[in-house]
């Protein structure tokens, strides 16, 4: 199965509505794995591609909002959302708090549906791109030894080499020349875009 093609994830105990989403999402173009029981979920490793996953809310065992728990915890980290004939405001709420793009109700339309779908896949892309822009961060700044990383942490705070110098105890010229290196090592031109880059390091989770 190619990870590039959005995969649509199906949990759903009512084996003619699992085989009708199926073919409706297939029809449209999305590749797609149905699960019959949410414990079957669970047993499929992380989708490391593209996707999201659609999923009933009252199912045996596990409900929905317990399985979205779980596969949150299992590493799974796509958009759900959530179908349900039994729904009602709080549930929905806390659904969407725990993270779901969507909540329909039952009876709804294959249009509803589908916007639901693209709403969460876009999610997932837009999760997916700041997911690989820290972890491209973390890697450049993984080159940096502890104390060229102090020394920038300090010139990114806007002290001079020389009071850099004096705060950790070393040479003037030692610092200009950690300094330097910080610079060339995270491709950054100036204090000012140094600041900015980690600054998102400390603000992304």
């Amino acid at each position: 199965m190619s990870q590039e093609q959005p995969t649509v994830f199906v949990v759903d105990d009512d084996p003619s509505v699992l085989r009708s989403l199926g073919r409706m999402f297939q029809v449209k173009g999305y590749r797609v794995e149905c699960f019959a029981h949410p414990r079957a979920m669970l047993e499929h490793a992380p989708w490391p591609g593209p996707g999201c996953v659609v999923l009933d809310l009252r199912m045996p065992e596990l409900n929905g909002l317990e399985l979205q728990q779980e596969l949150r915890r299992a590493g799974w980290r796509h958009p759900l959302v959530f179908i349900s004939a039994h729904g009602d405001v709080p549930t929905a709420v806390q659904a969407m708090k725990q993270g779901a793009v969507d909540f329909l109700p039952k009876p709804f339309t294959t249009e509803e549906l589908l916007k639901a779908v693209e709403r969460a896949l876009a999610r997932d892309r837009a999760e997916r791109s700041t997911r690989e822009e820290h972890e491209q961060l973390q890697s450049r700044i993984s080159t940096l030894s502890p104390r060229e990383l102090q020394v920038g942490r300090l010139a990114a705070r806007g002290l001079l080499n020389k009071q850099i110098a004096a705060e950790l105890g070393t040479a003037e010229q030692t610092v200009g020349l950690q300094r330097r290196r910080v610079l060339e090592k995270l491709s950054v031109t100036s204090v000012a875009e140094l600041a900015r880059l980690l600054e998102r390091l400390d603000s992304e989770p």
